[in-house]
């Protein structure tokens, strides 16, 4: 993770690619991005455009050699919506193996609310030959794997959404009202600790004795294989960025199938209520 201030003094840097990462680019990276900063549309950029999966080996390779990056360029990851998808491209170009990721804390809102240049000038970089990732099967995990460890003292399950859609008050936040499941609830045995009680009014993470004390009062320790899911995937790789990052969990994995899957799954197990 970087502060504004290293990515002020840095923003020359060759060594270094600034990504901005939207959900909408229209009414972000358009009106005005970090000087140097390349857009990672979250829907064109990340995820397959016909299935739903992220993007392959070969997908990430040539994006990577869009943005003219190399296996040695570090990445510094921004974006809109409190770093939401700046999280899932973390999530993902990892799974993917490249080593240098950072995340700006506080993402695209405190570098604007500090007063730091914007531009609209959208940068060009010569592109490279990105080598074909093996990709890492340990930060991911599907509803059979979710399936096969419920009940298990050796996990803990993280439902980071809001305690509506935990509780099956609601299948889908308000402004996605189309997309809900069939069914409303959470995954038993999972514990509701939504995403944003690790953040700060800036948007800036808590600080470390805080979040431990967030995620171990629940349960969520790093003895434990973690698995941590939302709607979509892409709030749950915001904490899974905090529990492995943050705080050095060594085995927490993304369940991007997370409700939007379960919830229109036949026959597997869904709990409603309490938190």
């Amino acid at each position: 993770m970087v502060s504004t201030d290293w990515l002020a003094g840095h923003l020359q840097d060759p060594d270094i690619r600034i990504l901005e990462v939207d959900w909408d680019p229209a009414s972000a990276y358009e009106l005005g991005h970090i000087p140097g900063a390349a857009l990672v549309d979250w829907k064109r950029d990340i995820n397959d455009p016909v299935r739903r999966d992220i993007l392959s080996p070969e997908q990430f390779a040539g994006l990577m050699g869009r943005l003219g990056v190399t296996p040695r360029t570090a990445l510094i990851l921004y974006g809109d919506m409190r770093n939401w998808f700046a999280a899932f491209a973390f999530w993902t170009f990892r799974i993917h193996g490249h080593a240098d990721i950072r995340l700006l804390n506080g993402g695209r809102r405190k570098w604007f609310e500090e007063d730091r240049p914007v531009t609209e000038a959208v940068p060009t970089f010569p592109p490279t030959q990105y080598p074909l990732p093996e990709p890492a099967g340990d930060l991911r995990e599907f509803l059979p794997g979710v399936r096969a460890i419920l009940g298990d003292p050796g996990h803990g399950l993280v439902d980071v959404r809001s305690p509506a859609e935990f509780s099956g008050a609601i299948s889908a936040p308000p402004e996605y009202q189309n997309e809900g499941a069939q069914r409303a609830g959470h995954i038993p045995g999972a514990v509701n600790i939504p995403w944003s009680q690790a953040i700060q009014d800036d948007d800036t993470f808590k600080p470390p004795e805080q979040l431990r004390d967030l995620y171990q009062a629940r349960g969520v320790t790093p003895d434990k294989r973690i698995l941590t899911y939302c709607r979509i995937g892409e709030r749950s790789s915001h904490t899974w960025f905090v529990l492995t990052y943050l705080l050095g969990y060594p085995r927490v994995a993304n369940y991007d199938g997370s409700w939007s899957e379960w919830g229109n799954a036949v026959g597997v197990p869904v709990e409603r209520a309490a938190t």
